[in-house]
């Protein structure tokens, strides 16, 4: 993921925002990084806490940060020479951050609790004023970003109901057992995807539904304080609701639609439309959207083939399908045959009959 200075693809740095310093100057107690960092980053303090370090000057640089928004989510890859301090001013932050440590180690000290985080634990935090991280020398970590509005709307279709209280996330995240393990691997896809070009942050289908996965796995694989909750209750299951989800998921296939619509066209909740596509289809509405978006992608190539001028990927990419490898593997165990194989067959049936009018 790291590459000398650069902290993202050289070739794909354009798609980022990345700062550099070189000088410990602005790690004091003035943080003047702060200042030209992305989005509100100002509100956050960064200090050296090896104050011997403030006067030198140094070629290379002690920090980068490369950050990038795309919809609702904001991805950043921040790496450290020497131990930092991190503190935020003002209010409490608008966003949850789950944070991947990819070297080194850092820490979160908040209401008198300390929670460390490595390659091998991850963390979920709301960032206070009556917190602090401290980053080990030599850290490097991906960080995702969520709005606090839109988790907490998702958790509300979750639960068909109003929070009493602001939702909470037990700040330490074990990469290696229960959900925890998929929404890894999720992240871990998602930050790959940002770093490439045409991929999932430049495509507004695949973008809208890697969102909805992405929050409905941190409220699955992050403990909270609506854990229990979540994990209860049962559903007014209406076969009803899957028909006109799945009609309003066909009719919009191409378009950038997230689950939270879906259920407003199936006329219920979030909750209830996961409870009965489990219970009449035994899979989950994304998992639904996303058979409906091939079977799109085979009705497309099996109406035209690929014609001059466009191409299997290029069908595929319409209908939110940015990795062409996942999607080709994902096509065949569908369909039995590779996107390129029904498009060749589509074209031979168009010239066959093509000949037998020219007789």
């Amino acid at each position: 993921m790291f590459s000398g200075a650069h902290i993202v693809d050289p070739a794909t740095a354009a798609k980022f925002k990345t700062t550099r310093s070189t000088d410990p100057a602005e790690f004091t107690a003035s943080s003047r990084i702060s200042t030209r960092l992305p989005g509100v980053s100002y509100n956050y303090g960064y200090q050296l806490r090896d104050r011997g370090l403030w006067r030198m000057r140094f070629n290379e640089p002690i920090f980068t940060m490369a950050d990038r928004c795309a919809g609702t989510i904001e991805a950043c890859f921040a790496e450290n020479r020497f131990s930092t301090e991190v503190t935020l001013s003002g209010d409490e932050s608008s966003m949850f951050v789950v944070v991947m440590p990819c070297k080194g180690a850092l820490t979160l000290l908040q209401d008198g609790a300390a929670t460390t985080a490595s390659e091998g634990r991850g963390l979920v935090m709301r960032p206070s004023p009556r917190a602090r991280v401290v980053f080990s020398d030599a850290g490097a970590r991906a960080n995702l970003y969520f709005k606090v509005a839109e988790v907490e709307a998702a958790l509300r279709h979750a639960l068909d109901r109003d929070l009493r209280r602001p939702l909470e996330f037990a700040p330490g995240l074990d990469w290696t057992c229960g959900l925890a393990v998929s929404f890894k691997r999720q992240l871990d896809a998602v930050f790959a995807e940002f770093q490439s070009l045409n991929g999932v942050a430049d495509n507004p289908v695949a973008l809208a539904a890697t969102t909805d996965l992405l929050v409905t796995l941190l409220l699955r694989a992050a403990p909270h304080n609506y854990t229990d909750q979540l994990d209860t209750g049962a559903s007014c299951a209406v076969p009803a609701y899957v028909r006109r989800a799945e009609e309003f998921m066909r009719a919009n296939s191409a378009k950038p639609i997230r689950i939270a619509e879906v259920a407003v066209a199936a006329g219920c909740s979030v909750r209830n439309l996961n409870d009965v596509f489990r219970r009449f289809r035994g899979t989950t509405p994304l998992t639904a959207l996303h058979a409906i978006r091939l079977d799109a992608v085979s009705e497309a190539l099996l109406a035209v083939g690929t014609g001059p001028g466009t191409s299997a990927a290029a069908v595929a990419y319409r209908y939110g399908f940015t990795n062409l490898s996942r999607f080709a593997t994902a096509y065949r165990r569908r369909f039995g045959e590779s996107p390129s194989e029904t498009a060749r067959r589509t074209a031979g049936f168009v010239n066959a009959r093509a000949r037998m009018g020219a007789r």
